[in-house]
């Protein structure tokens, strides 16, 4: 077990080094100066400027400048906006958990519908039940999220007016942002009607929510499908039915185990696209994540923040992705003894 949390840790240690010396790259790419884009201050004259470089050791080597910078983002110095002027670790960590929120809760629902339905269809498979749902599951999943999140705004919002248009809660409820997340955020808040906001913001994350789950759900049917009937067709099922076991029996004893876990690996996949996708519809819904921001950071023309801001994203995407993966090898211990004997 230490050995594979070793791996997995020098695993994120290469990746992280990776996507920092790429960030790092783009000070030298964006067209401003690099001592603007690093630090997000322009300097108004030429000591101001000198004295930037040498604090950010920019007159120095490569190497040199980036275990600097390095040294920078393990302390927290991630610089400045450009446009706000506000240090982007502040910033950052305001958007980021309204991401994470609403990508959780996506996630919450497709698990929840997706895992169930492809069950059912697996179980049913080659009948007008599976092929109905296989085929809803592929339009589904092919149609752009962009599409799909303008559909829900113009139908459940502007024509039948049941659901809020934008935001994450009402403004007339005063919220302090105290952990970033809105529904602990509201609890943990006095003087104020709490049954009537916590309402407010569950219907304000219904839009949002399903535009994101809609197509992941879509995917994690066919997935779940397939394993299912993989699954299904393995010798030890035929023995199980050969000894009168139910199909009840059967299915929660040997087949939803067996089937869940060559779907796990798949599962990260969809979480990449997840919150890709949450990203996405964040700005048509007026939602204050890292998505909304980065879009107002490039309207901006705010370098350093577009640079951040993508290391951050990026760094929460790995390090889902490696947590995902660990989990499952933790649950599929004969995983880990395949990989040995096959290397």
């Amino acid at each position: 077990m230490i050995r594979i949390l070793l791996r997995y840790l020098v695993l994120f240690s290469l990746t992280f080094l990776t996507l920092s010396a790429l960030s790092f790259s783009l000070v030298y790419l964006f067209p401003t100066e690099p001592v603007t884009t690093l630090t997000g201050i322009t300097p108004q004259n030429l000591v101001q400027h000198e004295a930037l470089v040498t604090q950010y050791h920019l007159d120095d080597s490569y190497l040199v400048q980036f275990a600097h910078y390095l040294g920078d983002l393990f302390n927290g110095n991630w610089g400045v906006s450009l446009f706000s002027g506000e240090p982007l670790l502040d910033e950052i960590m305001l958007a980021l958990p309204a991401t994470i929120e609403l990508s959780a809760y996506a996630m919450s629902i497709v698990l929840v519908v997706g895992i169930p339905l492809g069950c059912y269809s697996g179980l049913k498979a080659y009948t007008g039940s599976d092929y109905t749902i296989n085929s809803v599951s592929v339009v589904v999943n092919s149609v752009p999220v962009v599409w799909l999140a303008v559909i829900f705004i113009l139908t459940f919002s502007l024509q039948f007016g049941w659901l809020p248009l934008s935001g994450r809660i009402n403004l007339l409820f005063d919220i302090p942002s105290q952990t970033g997340f809105l529904f602990i955020d509201i609890l943990l808040t006095d003087n104020i009607d709490t049954a009537r906001a916590l309402k407010d913001a569950f219907l304000h994350l219904i839009l949002p929510t399903l535009a994101i789950a809609f197509i992941s759900t879509a995917a994690l049917v066919r997935i779940t499908r397939r394993s299912v009937i993989d699954v299904l067709n393995q010798p030890y099922i035929i023995a199980a039915r050969a000894k009168g076991l139910s199909s009840r029996q059967i299915f929660f004893r040997h087949v939803l185990r067996n089937a869940l876990l060559p779907a796990l690996p798949l599962l990260a996949m969809q979480i990449t696209t997840l919150i890709t996708n949450a990203m996405i519809v964040e700005t048509l819904f007026s939602w204050p994540g890292i998505g909304s921001w980065l879009i107002q950071a490039i309207y901006q023309r705010d370098y350093s923040a577009l640079r951040m801001g993508m290391l951050a994203v990026s760094t929460l995407v790995v390090m889902i992705t490696i947590a995902i993966d660990l989990f499952n090898r933790l649950i599929d211990p004969s995983r880990e003894k395949y990989e040995s004997v096959t290397i």
